[in-house]
């Protein structure tokens, strides 16, 4: 049988926490709506980018390039996270470790030299 008293404690920490949450909202939108002034025109409906006013559609098409490169950029971060638990650890994982994080550099560098031969790197 569970004791249900246990959960007390972490019952009332999720209704404050619910309730300051809810609180940081809907107060500060609860004060503006109250003291502040409501006079949308034209101007203020108009959108604002930059300091002057759009001059093409919101909605282009980015350059495939620009998320290759950012995935890319992504997954080599990911690389320099995971060798900083790895290298702390070592003495702990032994060759096991070693060798299993020397694949995953493998890999890498395979795709790595990979997406350089078909010309993922370059940025005209």
């Amino acid at each position: 049988m569970v004791d249900l008293e246990q959960y007390l404690p972490i019952l009332i920490f999720l209704f404050i926490a619910v309730g300051l949450s809810a609180l940081f909202v809907f107060l500060p939108m609860g004060v503006a709506r109250l003291t502040g002034t409501h006079n949308p025109d034209a101007e203020k409906l108009s959108e604002y980018e930059c300091g002057f006013p759009a001059f093409e559609d919101p909605r282009s098409q980015f350059d495939v390039r620009f998320y290759l490169i950012a995935i890319l950029f992504i997954i080599f971060d990911l690389e320099a996270a995971f060798l900083f638990p790895w290298a702390v650890s070592l003495d702990l994982t032994g060759w096991a470790g070693w060798t299993t994080m020397m694949v995953f550099l493998f890999e890498l560098a395979v795709g790595l030299a990979y997406a350089w031969k078909v010309g993922a790197l370059e940025w005209e």
